[in-house]
Order: structure tokens, then C-alpha cells, then sequence
């Protein structure tokens, strides 16, 4: 069984992703179109990454794969698929969203705190992020 991964190694693997994959792309579709704040079409391939990659590349996001963690199903250990994935990132944002951010911060403290360093959108999901 892998080692569960903490708060900040998955701080890093998101800001390797933010500055890797979200820069560029939000970049990019600034200057194609003149409008540096609000892009639906690139914060649409955003998150098209953050459900499919990690479906289609064994739980990993490029952010991940380099801090050496990945997502993978809680009851099973297999891979998330795009359920999962979209249970993870849609649902558990839409629960973000509604609750003006605080389900957000008691995410950050289930990680930051809890033995199995799971977040909520890791139990909304059934997920859990682990190193290997």
C-alpha cells in the first residue's frame, strides 16, 4: 500500500500544474482572443485536464507525475475514470462554490490535519492521493 501524499506535496503538484499547464493556456487564449481575465474556452480545457488526464494517465496530472503522487480510487486502489474524476472535480467544486469557499478551507485542514490525508473532494469522490 502506498504512503498517503500530504498538504505539501499536493501544493506542489498544483502549482507545477498551474504553472505548467494554466499559465500557458490561459496565455495563450488571452492573447488569441484580447481578454486576459475571464476565458470560458481555456478555463474549459483546463478542466477537461483535470478530468481526463487523470482518467486516461493511471491518476496522474503532469503536477503529479513529477511530485511523484496520483489519485487512485479509495475501496479499490485502481485508477479514477472519468466518473470519478468528474465526482472529484465538478461535484466537490459546485460544493466549493456554494459554500462560498469554506468547505474549501476544511478541505485544506482534512489534508493538512487528517491521518489518511483525505479531502473532501477525495470522500465526495471515493479518491484518496498517494505517492508512487
Amino acid at each position: 500500500m502506498n504512503e498517503e501524499a500530504g498538504f505539501w506535496i499536493r501544493l506542489g503538484a498544483w502549482l507545477l500544474d498551474a504553472l505548467i499547464i494554466s499559465l500557458p493556456i490561459s496565455i495563450l487564449f488571452g492573447i488569441l482572443t484580447g481578454d486576459f481575465e475571464n476565458e470560458p474556452i481555456s478555463n474549459f480545457l483546463l478542466a477537461l485536464y483535470g478530468i481526463l488526464v487523470p482518467a486516461y494517465w493511471n491518476g496522474y496530472t503532469i503536477g503529479k507525475r513529477i511530485c511523484g503522487i496520483r489519485i487512485r480510487k479509495y475501496d479499490t486502489l485502481d485508477p479514477p475514470g472519468i466518473g470519478t474524476m468528474l465526482l472529484r472535480n465538478v461535484v466537490a467544486g459546485l460544493v466549493y462554490m456554494l459554500t462560498f469557499g469554506i468547505a474549501f478551507i476544511i478541505s485544506v485542514l482534512m489534508v493538512a490535519f487528517r491521518e489518511d490525508k483525505r479531502a473532501l473532494h477525495d470522500f465526495i469522490a471515493g479518491t484518496e492521493v498517494v505517492r508512487g
